[in-house]
Protein backbone atom coordinates (compact mmCIF):
# COMPACT_ATOMS: atom_id res chain seq x y z
CA UNK A 1 0.00 0.00 0.00
CA UNK A 2 3.11 2.37 1.02
CA UNK A 3 3.88 1.58 -2.52
CA UNK A 4 0.93 2.41 -4.26
CA UNK A 5 0.63 5.72 -2.93
CA UNK A 6 4.65 6.67 -3.21
CA UNK A 7 5.47 6.43 1.09
CA UNK A 8 8.89 4.61 1.51
CA UNK A 9 8.06 3.95 4.93
CA UNK A 10 5.62 3.98 7.38
CA UNK A 11 6.80 7.33 8.84
CA UNK A 12 7.37 9.17 5.95
CA UNK A 13 3.41 8.34 5.50
CA UNK A 14 3.11 10.56 9.07
CA UNK A 15 5.68 13.17 8.49
CA UNK A 16 3.20 15.82 7.94
CA UNK A 17 1.95 15.09 11.93
CA UNK A 18 4.30 17.69 14.44
CA UNK A 19 7.06 15.58 15.94
CA UNK A 20 5.55 15.92 19.51
CA UNK A 21 2.16 14.89 18.95
CA UNK A 22 3.31 11.72 17.36
CA UNK A 23 3.46 8.44 18.70
CA UNK A 24 5.06 7.54 21.06
CA UNK A 25 6.14 11.03 21.56
CA UNK A 26 2.38 12.50 23.02
CA UNK A 27 2.97 15.15 25.19
CA UNK A 28 -0.69 15.14 27.24
CA UNK A 29 -1.48 17.17 29.62
CA UNK A 30 -1.63 16.21 33.27
CA UNK A 31 -5.04 13.93 33.98
CA UNK A 32 -7.57 15.99 35.31
CA UNK A 33 -10.81 14.88 37.83
CA UNK A 34 -14.09 14.63 36.16
CA UNK A 35 -15.07 18.14 38.04
CA UNK A 36 -12.11 19.89 36.71
CA UNK A 37 -12.23 17.89 33.00
CA UNK A 38 -16.26 19.32 32.91
CA UNK A 39 -14.92 22.71 33.62
CA UNK A 40 -12.65 22.65 30.83
CA UNK A 41 -14.55 21.87 28.24
CA UNK A 42 -17.21 24.18 29.66
CA UNK A 43 -14.79 26.64 28.83
CA UNK A 44 -13.64 25.28 25.58
CA UNK A 45 -17.03 25.17 24.32
CA UNK A 46 -17.94 29.01 25.10
CA UNK A 47 -15.44 29.67 22.32
CA UNK A 48 -17.69 28.20 19.69
CA UNK A 49 -20.84 31.07 18.83
CA UNK A 50 -24.16 29.51 17.88
CA UNK A 51 -26.89 30.27 16.53
CA UNK A 52 -28.50 31.60 19.94
CA UNK A 53 -25.78 34.09 20.46
CA UNK A 54 -27.43 36.47 18.85
CA UNK A 55 -29.38 37.85 15.90
CA UNK A 56 -28.98 35.25 13.07
CA UNK A 57 -29.15 35.86 9.23
CA UNK A 58 -27.17 32.73 8.55
CA UNK A 59 -28.53 30.29 6.15
CA UNK A 60 -27.53 28.50 3.03
CA UNK A 61 -28.72 24.95 3.74
CA UNK A 62 -29.27 25.23 7.35
CA UNK A 63 -31.41 27.04 9.27
CA UNK A 64 -32.94 28.29 12.28
CA UNK A 65 -36.93 27.44 12.79
CA UNK A 66 -38.68 27.60 16.29
CA UNK A 67 -38.84 23.25 17.29
CA UNK A 68 -41.90 22.79 19.66
CA UNK A 69 -41.31 21.56 23.01
CA UNK A 70 -43.30 18.12 22.36
CA UNK A 71 -40.27 17.48 19.53
CA UNK A 72 -37.68 16.86 22.13
CA UNK A 73 -40.09 15.42 24.72
CA UNK A 74 -40.91 12.40 22.26
CA UNK A 75 -37.25 12.23 21.06
CA UNK A 76 -35.52 11.41 24.78
CA UNK A 77 -38.32 8.99 25.64
CA UNK A 78 -36.19 5.77 26.37
CA UNK A 79 -38.31 3.50 23.52
CA UNK A 80 -37.68 6.03 20.98
CA UNK A 81 -33.80 7.20 21.75
CA UNK A 82 -32.73 3.61 21.83
CA UNK A 83 -34.11 2.20 18.64
CA UNK A 84 -31.70 4.75 16.00
CA UNK A 85 -32.48 1.92 13.62
CA UNK A 86 -35.05 -0.62 13.99
CA UNK A 87 -32.80 -4.07 12.77
CA UNK A 88 -35.28 -6.09 14.65
CA UNK A 89 -39.05 -4.49 14.11
CA UNK A 90 -40.80 -6.96 15.40
CA UNK A 91 -39.96 -5.00 18.70
CA UNK A 92 -40.08 -1.99 17.70
CA UNK A 93 -43.98 -1.49 16.21
CA UNK A 94 -43.89 1.91 18.31
CA UNK A 95 -41.01 3.51 16.14
CA UNK A 96 -42.09 1.42 12.91
CA UNK A 97 -45.96 3.45 13.21
CA UNK A 98 -43.33 6.60 13.85
CA UNK A 99 -41.66 6.27 10.75
CA UNK A 100 -44.94 4.92 8.53
CA UNK A 101 -46.66 8.56 9.60
CA UNK A 102 -43.43 10.37 8.52
CA UNK A 103 -43.57 8.61 5.19
CA UNK A 104 -47.26 9.15 4.78
CA UNK A 105 -46.81 13.23 6.46
CA UNK A 106 -44.06 13.69 3.67
CA UNK A 107 -46.23 12.06 0.11
CA UNK A 108 -48.75 14.85 1.52
CA UNK A 109 -46.37 17.80 1.69
CA UNK A 110 -44.16 16.96 -1.57
CA UNK A 111 -47.59 15.98 -3.22
CA UNK A 112 -45.71 12.80 -4.11
CA UNK A 113 -47.15 8.85 -4.03
CA UNK A 114 -44.17 7.11 -2.30
CA UNK A 115 -41.61 8.29 0.54
CA UNK A 116 -39.11 6.42 2.23
CA UNK A 117 -38.12 6.38 5.55
CA UNK A 118 -35.33 9.09 5.44
CA UNK A 119 -31.54 9.63 4.25
CA UNK A 120 -28.93 10.99 5.74
CA UNK A 121 -28.68 14.29 4.67
CA UNK A 122 -30.56 16.59 1.60
CA UNK A 123 -27.61 15.99 -0.38
CA UNK A 124 -27.58 12.08 -0.11
CA UNK A 125 -31.02 12.43 -0.87
CA UNK A 126 -30.30 13.93 -4.21
CA UNK A 127 -27.48 11.33 -5.22
CA UNK A 128 -29.50 8.55 -4.85
CA UNK A 129 -32.33 9.76 -6.79
CA UNK A 130 -29.61 10.21 -9.67
CA UNK A 131 -28.65 6.62 -9.40
CA UNK A 132 -32.56 5.71 -9.37
CA UNK A 133 -32.89 8.31 -12.41
CA UNK A 134 -29.72 6.25 -14.30
CA UNK A 135 -31.37 3.02 -13.55
CA UNK A 136 -34.76 3.69 -14.34
CA UNK A 137 -34.40 5.69 -17.40
CA UNK A 138 -35.21 4.20 -20.82
CA UNK A 139 -32.34 2.53 -22.53
CA UNK A 140 -28.93 3.26 -21.58
CA UNK A 141 -28.57 6.45 -20.10
CA UNK A 142 -24.94 8.35 -18.57
CA UNK A 143 -26.07 12.29 -18.57
CA UNK A 144 -27.73 14.53 -15.59
CA UNK A 145 -28.52 17.72 -16.77
CA UNK A 146 -28.48 19.90 -13.45
CA UNK A 147 -29.11 23.79 -12.83
CA UNK A 148 -25.98 25.65 -11.86
CA UNK A 149 -27.94 26.59 -8.87
CA UNK A 150 -28.46 23.47 -7.30
CA UNK A 151 -26.65 23.73 -3.90
CA UNK A 152 -22.85 23.44 -4.27
CA UNK A 153 -22.63 20.74 -1.47
CA UNK A 154 -25.40 18.49 -2.98
CA UNK A 155 -23.82 19.21 -6.76
CA UNK A 156 -20.25 17.83 -5.11
CA UNK A 157 -21.83 14.86 -3.35
CA UNK A 158 -23.58 14.05 -6.37
CA UNK A 159 -20.42 14.55 -8.39
CA UNK A 160 -18.62 12.18 -6.03
CA UNK A 161 -21.04 9.17 -6.61
CA UNK A 162 -20.75 9.13 -10.04
CA UNK A 163 -17.11 8.81 -9.81
CA UNK A 164 -15.82 5.48 -11.65
CA UNK A 165 -19.28 5.21 -13.39
CA UNK A 166 -19.81 6.18 -16.94
CA UNK A 167 -22.09 8.65 -15.88
CA UNK A 168 -21.64 12.48 -16.13
CA UNK A 169 -22.85 15.56 -14.23
CA UNK A 170 -23.30 18.17 -17.08
CA UNK A 171 -24.01 21.32 -15.10
CA UNK A 172 -25.21 24.29 -17.01
CA UNK A 173 -22.28 27.24 -15.75
CA UNK A 174 -22.82 29.76 -18.29
CA UNK A 175 -26.09 32.42 -18.51
CA UNK A 176 -29.05 30.90 -16.91
CA UNK A 177 -32.14 31.78 -18.29
CA UNK A 178 -34.67 29.30 -16.42
CA UNK A 179 -36.19 26.19 -16.20
CA UNK A 180 -37.97 25.44 -19.21
CA UNK A 181 -34.73 26.64 -21.21
CA UNK A 182 -32.59 24.10 -18.81
CA UNK A 183 -35.16 21.48 -20.34
CA UNK A 184 -34.70 21.94 -23.82
CA UNK A 185 -31.07 20.84 -23.07
CA UNK A 186 -32.05 16.99 -22.60
CA UNK A 187 -31.44 15.01 -25.25
CA UNK A 188 -31.73 10.66 -25.84
CA UNK A 189 -28.56 10.10 -23.03
CA UNK A 190 -29.93 12.00 -20.51
CA UNK A 191 -31.64 10.49 -17.65
CA UNK A 192 -32.41 13.42 -15.49
CA UNK A 193 -33.15 17.59 -14.79
CA UNK A 194 -32.38 18.35 -11.45
CA UNK A 195 -33.91 21.17 -10.48
CA UNK A 196 -33.85 23.29 -7.03
CA UNK A 197 -36.88 25.30 -6.15
CA UNK A 198 -36.20 27.72 -3.69
CA UNK A 199 -32.28 27.33 -5.53
CA UNK A 200 -29.44 27.81 -3.65
CA UNK A 201 -30.01 31.84 -3.82
CA UNK A 202 -33.45 32.13 -2.41
CA UNK A 203 -34.98 32.07 -5.79
CA UNK A 204 -38.47 30.70 -7.09
CA UNK A 205 -38.11 28.46 -9.95
CA UNK A 206 -41.12 28.07 -12.17
CA UNK A 207 -42.19 24.60 -12.98
CA UNK A 208 -44.46 25.24 -15.51
CA UNK A 209 -44.46 22.10 -18.52
CA UNK A 210 -41.20 21.70 -17.16
CA UNK A 211 -42.22 17.90 -16.59
CA UNK A 212 -43.86 17.65 -19.96
CA UNK A 213 -40.49 18.98 -22.03
CA UNK A 214 -38.66 16.49 -19.83
CA UNK A 215 -40.72 13.57 -20.19
CA UNK A 216 -40.75 13.70 -23.53
CA UNK A 217 -37.42 13.03 -24.33
CA UNK A 218 -37.82 10.32 -22.29
CA UNK A 219 -35.88 11.51 -19.21
CA UNK A 220 -37.15 11.95 -15.11
CA UNK A 221 -37.59 15.13 -13.66
CA UNK A 222 -35.54 15.13 -9.93
CA UNK A 223 -36.43 18.58 -7.72
CA UNK A 224 -35.03 19.64 -4.66
CA UNK A 225 -37.28 21.53 -2.29
CA UNK A 226 -37.56 23.44 0.93
CA UNK A 227 -39.77 21.24 3.13
CA UNK A 228 -41.05 24.97 4.91
CA UNK A 229 -41.38 26.81 1.07
CA UNK A 230 -44.12 23.50 0.78
CA UNK A 231 -46.29 24.66 3.27
CA UNK A 232 -47.22 27.92 0.93
CA UNK A 233 -46.53 26.79 -2.64
CA UNK A 234 -47.37 24.64 -5.03
CA UNK A 235 -45.92 21.15 -4.33
CA UNK A 236 -43.19 19.78 -7.11
CA UNK A 237 -45.42 16.42 -7.50
CA UNK A 238 -48.33 18.63 -8.42
CA UNK A 239 -45.95 20.07 -11.61
CA UNK A 240 -45.50 16.19 -12.30
CA UNK A 241 -41.88 15.64 -10.82
CA UNK A 242 -40.65 12.40 -10.52
CA UNK A 243 -38.43 12.41 -7.34
CA UNK A 244 -38.77 14.96 -4.83
CA UNK A 245 -35.85 15.31 -2.49
CA UNK A 246 -34.92 18.18 0.50
CA UNK A 247 -32.90 18.05 3.78
CA UNK A 248 -35.31 17.92 6.78
CA UNK A 249 -33.13 19.86 9.05
CA UNK A 250 -35.78 23.07 9.11
CA UNK A 251 -38.85 20.62 10.48
CA UNK A 252 -37.53 20.15 14.18
CA UNK A 253 -33.59 19.16 14.08
CA UNK A 254 -31.58 21.99 15.39
CA UNK A 255 -28.38 23.36 13.53
CA UNK A 256 -26.21 21.92 15.59
CA UNK A 257 -23.34 23.33 14.10
CA UNK A 258 -23.93 21.66 10.56
CA UNK A 259 -25.46 18.25 11.38
CA UNK A 260 -26.69 15.71 11.78
CA UNK A 261 -29.59 16.50 9.55
CA UNK A 262 -31.98 14.51 7.70
CA UNK A 263 -32.60 13.52 4.02
CA UNK A 264 -36.12 13.25 2.16
CA UNK A 265 -36.69 11.13 -0.15
CA UNK A 266 -40.13 10.87 -2.26
CA UNK A 267 -41.26 9.46 -5.82
CA UNK A 268 -43.99 8.12 -7.97
CA UNK A 269 -45.34 4.82 -7.27
CA UNK A 270 -44.09 3.25 -10.19
CA UNK A 271 -40.90 3.64 -9.34
CA UNK A 272 -41.65 1.85 -5.69
CA UNK A 273 -39.27 -1.57 -6.23
CA UNK A 274 -36.46 0.93 -6.69
CA UNK A 275 -36.35 3.01 -3.79
CA UNK A 276 -33.39 3.55 -2.00
CA UNK A 277 -33.51 2.91 1.61
CA UNK A 278 -36.26 1.99 4.13
CA UNK A 279 -39.50 1.52 3.53
CA UNK A 280 -42.36 1.09 6.24
CA UNK A 281 -45.39 -0.54 5.58
CA UNK A 282 -48.97 -1.41 6.81
CA UNK A 283 -50.04 -4.70 6.95
CA UNK A 284 -51.96 -7.01 8.98
CA UNK A 285 -51.27 -9.94 11.35
CA UNK A 286 -53.12 -13.24 11.59
CA UNK A 287 -55.85 -12.43 13.87
CA UNK A 288 -56.77 -9.31 11.79
CA UNK A 289 -55.10 -6.36 13.83
CA UNK A 290 -53.21 -3.61 12.37
CA UNK A 291 -48.85 -3.85 12.45
CA UNK A 292 -46.34 -2.25 10.51
CA UNK A 293 -43.20 -3.72 8.69
CA UNK A 294 -39.95 -2.58 7.05
CA UNK A 295 -40.81 -3.81 3.01
CA UNK A 296 -39.29 -4.14 -0.20
CA UNK A 297 -35.62 -3.63 1.69
CA UNK A 298 -33.66 -3.45 -1.75
CA UNK A 299 -30.49 -2.58 0.80
CA UNK A 300 -27.14 -4.62 0.40
CA UNK A 301 -27.37 -6.01 3.97
CA UNK A 302 -30.53 -7.53 3.22
CA UNK A 303 -30.58 -9.17 -0.07
CA UNK A 304 -27.71 -9.45 -2.50
CA UNK A 305 -25.59 -7.23 -4.05
CA UNK A 306 -26.25 -7.57 -7.67
CA UNK A 307 -29.87 -7.00 -7.08
CA UNK A 308 -29.96 -3.94 -4.26
CA UNK A 309 -30.38 -0.30 -5.38
CA UNK A 310 -27.52 1.04 -3.16
CA UNK A 311 -25.49 0.45 -0.85
CA UNK A 312 -26.46 3.00 1.63
CA UNK A 313 -26.34 1.82 5.31
CA UNK A 314 -29.32 3.68 7.04
CA UNK A 315 -31.18 6.36 7.50
CA UNK A 316 -31.38 9.11 9.89
CA UNK A 317 -34.61 7.50 11.61
CA UNK A 318 -34.56 9.80 15.11
CA UNK A 319 -34.26 13.23 12.57
CA UNK A 320 -37.30 11.73 11.18
CA UNK A 321 -39.12 11.12 13.86
CA UNK A 322 -38.18 14.91 14.81
CA UNK A 323 -39.72 15.78 11.45
CA UNK A 324 -42.62 13.91 12.26
CA UNK A 325 -43.33 15.06 15.84
CA UNK A 326 -42.74 18.67 14.21
CA UNK A 327 -45.26 18.08 11.69
CA UNK A 328 -47.78 16.79 13.46
CA UNK A 329 -47.50 19.74 15.77
CA UNK A 330 -47.94 22.58 13.98
CA UNK A 331 -50.38 20.78 11.57
CA UNK A 332 -51.44 22.03 7.81
CA UNK A 333 -52.09 25.72 9.00
CA UNK A 334 -49.58 25.76 11.62
CA UNK A 335 -46.56 24.81 8.72
CA UNK A 336 -48.27 27.89 6.32
CA UNK A 337 -47.83 29.97 8.87
CA UNK A 338 -44.30 29.63 9.17
CA UNK A 339 -43.70 29.57 5.64
CA UNK A 340 -45.84 32.74 5.66
CA UNK A 341 -43.36 34.01 8.25
CA UNK A 342 -40.49 33.27 6.46
CA UNK A 343 -41.81 34.84 3.09
CA UNK A 344 -42.78 38.06 4.42
CA UNK A 345 -40.19 38.44 6.76
CA UNK A 346 -37.08 37.90 4.02
CA UNK A 347 -39.26 40.43 2.14
CA UNK A 348 -39.37 43.24 4.15
CA UNK A 349 -35.91 42.51 5.33
CA UNK A 350 -34.79 42.61 1.44
CA UNK A 351 -36.74 46.12 1.31
CA UNK A 352 -34.80 48.04 3.81
CA UNK A 353 -31.73 46.37 3.08
CA UNK A 354 -32.13 47.76 -0.49
CA UNK A 355 -32.76 50.89 1.17
CA UNK A 356 -29.03 51.21 2.37
CA UNK A 357 -26.33 52.82 -0.48
CA UNK A 358 -24.59 50.79 -2.11
CA UNK A 359 -26.39 47.64 -1.28
CA UNK A 360 -28.02 46.13 -4.16
CA UNK A 361 -30.67 43.26 -3.84
CA UNK A 362 -30.91 39.84 -5.61
CA UNK A 363 -28.58 41.13 -8.37
CA UNK A 364 -27.26 38.55 -10.89
CA UNK A 365 -30.03 36.28 -9.32
CA UNK A 366 -31.64 34.27 -12.19
CA UNK A 367 -35.45 35.51 -10.56
CA UNK A 368 -36.33 38.07 -8.45
CA UNK A 369 -39.01 36.16 -6.52
CA UNK A 370 -37.40 35.07 -3.52
CA UNK A 371 -38.85 32.44 -0.65
CA UNK A 372 -36.97 33.17 2.80
CA UNK A 373 -33.29 33.63 1.63
CA UNK A 374 -32.38 36.45 -1.05
CA UNK A 375 -28.94 38.01 -2.37
CA UNK A 376 -26.85 40.80 -1.65
CA UNK A 377 -24.19 42.83 -3.51
CA UNK A 378 -22.16 44.94 -1.25
CA UNK A 379 -19.46 47.35 -2.06
CA UNK A 380 -16.71 45.53 -0.29
CA UNK A 381 -15.90 42.27 0.76
CA UNK A 382 -18.66 40.25 2.68
CA UNK A 383 -16.37 38.05 4.44
CA UNK A 384 -15.17 41.74 6.14
CA UNK A 385 -19.05 42.85 6.47
CA UNK A 386 -20.02 39.05 7.76
CA UNK A 387 -17.00 39.84 10.76
CA UNK A 388 -17.64 42.82 11.64
CA UNK A 389 -21.26 42.64 12.03
CA UNK A 390 -20.24 39.87 14.50
CA UNK A 391 -17.35 41.76 16.18
CA UNK A 392 -19.19 45.09 16.49
CA UNK A 393 -22.68 44.65 16.89
CA UNK A 394 -23.15 41.32 17.90
CA UNK A 395 -25.28 40.12 14.70
CA UNK A 396 -24.36 37.17 12.69
CA UNK A 397 -24.56 37.82 9.62
CA UNK A 398 -25.01 35.99 5.96
CA UNK A 399 -23.14 33.24 3.86
CA UNK A 400 -20.13 34.16 2.18
CA UNK A 401 -20.94 33.32 -1.68
CA UNK A 402 -17.24 33.76 -2.29
CA UNK A 403 -16.75 30.26 -0.12
CA UNK A 404 -18.80 28.53 -2.75
CA UNK A 405 -19.23 30.59 -6.06
CA UNK A 406 -15.98 31.97 -7.25
CA UNK A 407 -16.27 35.56 -8.20
CA UNK A 408 -18.86 36.17 -6.20
CA UNK A 409 -16.43 37.77 -3.04
CA UNK A 410 -19.00 41.20 -2.79
CA UNK A 411 -22.08 38.97 -2.55
CA UNK A 412 -23.98 37.91 1.07
CA UNK A 413 -27.13 35.67 1.00
CA UNK A 414 -29.41 36.44 3.91
CA UNK A 415 -31.78 34.10 5.47
CA UNK A 416 -34.56 35.05 7.20
CA UNK A 417 -37.05 32.78 9.24
CA UNK A 418 -39.88 33.22 11.75
CA UNK A 419 -37.45 33.76 14.40
CA UNK A 420 -36.09 36.45 13.25
CA UNK A 421 -37.99 39.89 14.84
CA UNK A 422 -38.69 43.08 12.97
CA UNK A 423 -36.25 44.33 15.77
CA UNK A 424 -33.54 42.10 14.47
CA UNK A 425 -33.76 42.67 10.70
CA UNK A 426 -33.94 46.35 11.70
CA UNK A 427 -30.53 45.91 13.73
CA UNK A 428 -29.16 44.26 10.87
CA UNK A 429 -30.41 47.27 8.84
CA UNK A 430 -28.48 49.28 11.07
CA UNK A 431 -25.53 48.03 11.61
CA UNK A 432 -24.81 47.20 7.19
CA UNK A 433 -25.31 51.06 6.82
CA UNK A 434 -22.89 51.97 9.19
CA UNK A 435 -20.26 49.19 7.96
CA UNK A 436 -21.01 50.23 3.90
CA UNK A 437 -21.73 54.19 4.27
Amino acid sequence: MLSAIGMGSLEELFVDIPANVRFPELRLAARLTEMDLDQELRKLSRRNRSLECGPSFLGAGCYRHFIPATVDYVLQRGEFYTSYTPYQPELSQGFLQAMFEYQTMICRLTGMEVSNASHYDGATSLAEAVLLALDAGEGRRTRIVMSPYVHPNYRAVVDTYLKGTDSYLDVAEERYDGAIALSERIDDETAALVLQTPHFLGGIEDLTGVADTVHAKGALLIVVVDPIYLGLFKPPGDFGADVVVADGQALGITASFGGPSLGIFATRRKYIRRLVGRLVGQTEDSEGRRGFVLTLATREQHIRRAKATSNICTNSALGALAAAVDLATLGERGVRRVAELCFHKSHYAAARISEIPGCAVNTQAPRSEFFKEFVITLPVDAATVISRLRKEYGVIGGYDLGRSLPGNDNRMLVAVTEMNTRKEIDRLVAALHQIVA
